[in-house]
């Protein structure tokens, strides 16, 4: 059988006639011909009907209860098909959340492929991130070598400024002697050195183990009370050096606190408020204050009414427009394209954190003034776009305002939250875990072998994994341009 064509023989469905023919695959196929010849029995009714049914029927019998049979269509064989989609005729949406997939519903099995088979990993340094219970936190720590001395540490304090004198009081209260901070071992009872004013990492020691299978019990019961200590989160620190194991019961980075939701496919929706990016909502995009549409006719002045936004008030802007033009020296009868930039950057983004004075007069007719940053003209638009409530006002400054990308706004341009993207699947996790095993088999090596542990470590390079951004990405499931962009 050809992989480079659909054979279809004996098509009988509706007005066929017993349509015989070869479709190149890979190819845009287009069928034309008159109103009632067949051109969507044999599209839709025939070879998309074909291929759905045949993938309806590799699901198990418990799936296939719920979706119902499928007829076969009449038709005596398909050779080379594969699992289709069906787009129907119809208007084209206007609605910036409706894409390719979204509308033929691929997107909705890509959801469900992530959320079954992706490996959370963490979205700030890239670590696979696991929920282990108890009894696997101890499998994992008697994998290391017999024999091995390690510390079971439960961390309290994770990158934190203070002194923390009441947290240690009550540590040793509850019996505990050392604690480990910064990566230096203290007994509690001694002074311990911690500045106030700068970040530390405390550990309260739960105890010291010789790995072995006869410290099994003792080895659950410490993890378990460093798992108490710590909100879900083990240390096993080797006492002679070594790497670490950092552990968690919840879906949360060990290293860094980052919390990652268990994977559900509502998570990979840009159209959920579960997986949709919380700066955009979804849309891939922000309405932004456009500084063109702020100064439409840079001919005018100031006085004249450049800012075009602030130029209706009658009160408050004009007397701020005009303190600030005051404090900079800005001649406000000078036409907007023959101010110089820097007096141009400072009305349209303000003077950030210093401050200039500004006077106007009250209800009573009596000058007042007082000293504030002055935020700008696009800050103060857009502040009042996101804060007022009111319809009428929104479509006023909507006219000052276009659509910018969140790559151009600082963001990471996806659609979806970071930790959805952050995901990974397939050969990307499985490279990880064998470069993670080769790590661990280095360090056993160099416990036997007695090299020092930098020299054994060696040069670390890093395979970036596939993320659902860039799957999606690469199979073109967006149609307007800004979803779903690889990282």
């Amino acid at each position: 059988m050809p992989n480079d064509q659909i054979i279809i023989r004996g098509a009988r469905e509706h007005n066929l006639k017993n349509v015989t023919l070869s479709i190149p695959r890979d190819k845009l196929v287009v069928f034309t011909g008159l109103s009632g010849s067949g051109k969507s029995s044999l599209a839709f009714d025939t070879i998309y009907a074909e291929g759905q049914r045949r993938y309806v029927e590799s699901l198990s019998a418990y799936a296939r209860q719920f979706l119902g049979q499928m007829e076969k269509p009449d038709v005596d064989t398909i050779e080379g098909l594969s699992p289709a989609i069906s787009i129907d005729q119809k208007g084209t949406s206007k609605n910036p959340r409706s894409t390719v997939g979204t509308v033929t519903e691929v997107y909705d099995y890509l959801r469900l492929l992530y959320a079954r088979v992706g490996h959370p990993h963490c979205p700030v340094c890239g670590r696979e991130v696991r929920r282990q219970t108890v009894e696997q936190m101890a499998d994992h720590v008697e994998r290391l070598p017999k024999g091995t001395r390690v510390m079971v540490l439960g961390p309290v304090v994770k990158g934190r400024k203070g002194e923390y004198k009441t947290l240690l009081e009550d540590v040793r209260k509850s019996g505990f002697v050392r604690v480990r901070v910064d990566g230096s071992l203290y007994e509690i009872s001694e002074s311990i050195p911690m500045d106030k004013n700068k970040k530390h990492d405390v550990q309260v020691v739960v105890d010291r183990i010789v790995v072995g299978p006869e410290q099994r019990t003792r080895l659950v019961d410490s993890i378990e009370t460093a798992a108490r200590l710590g909100g879900g989160s083990v240390i096993i620190a080797p006492v002679e050096g070594g790497e670490e194991l950092q552990m968690s019961q919840d879906y949360a980075c060990p290293y860094d606190g980052t919390s990652v939701p268990e994977p559900e496919p509502r998570n990979f929706s840009f159209n959920s408020p579960h997986g949709a990016c919380p700066t955009c909502t979804g849309l891939g995009s922000q309405l932004v204050v456009d500084g063109d549409l702020v100064v439409p006719d840079p001919s005018l002045s100031l006085r004249e009414g450049a800012i075009a936004a602030w130029s209706k008030s009658q009160f408050f802007y004009p007397e701020l427009l005009e303190s600030v033009c005051k404090f900079f020296g800005i001649d406000m009868d000078k036409p907007w394209s023959k101010l110089t930039k820097p007096q141009q950057n400072v009305l349209l983004n303000g003077t950030g954190d210093k401050k200039i004075r500004f006077g106007y007069k009250n209800q009573y007719g009596h000058s007042r003034w007082y000293e504030s940053p002055f935020e700008g003209v696009i800050a103060n638009l857009q502040r009042r776009y996101e804060e007022t409530q009111s319809e009428y006002l929104k479509a006023e400054l909507e006219r000052y305002m276009s659509r910018g990308g969140q790559r151009a706004l600082g963001g990471q341009g996806d659609r979806l939250l970071r930790q959805a993207g952050a995901l990974r699947t397939g050969a990307a996790h499985r490279a990880r875990n064998l470069e993670r095993d080769t790590r661990a088999a280095a360090v056993h090596d160099r416990r036997r072998s007695g090299i020092p542990h930098d020299r054994a470590r060696g040069q670390h390079i890093e395979r970036r994994g596939v993320t659902a951004h860039q799957a999606c990405d690469a199979d073109r499931f967006e149609a307007d341009g800004c979803a779903l962009h690889p990282r």
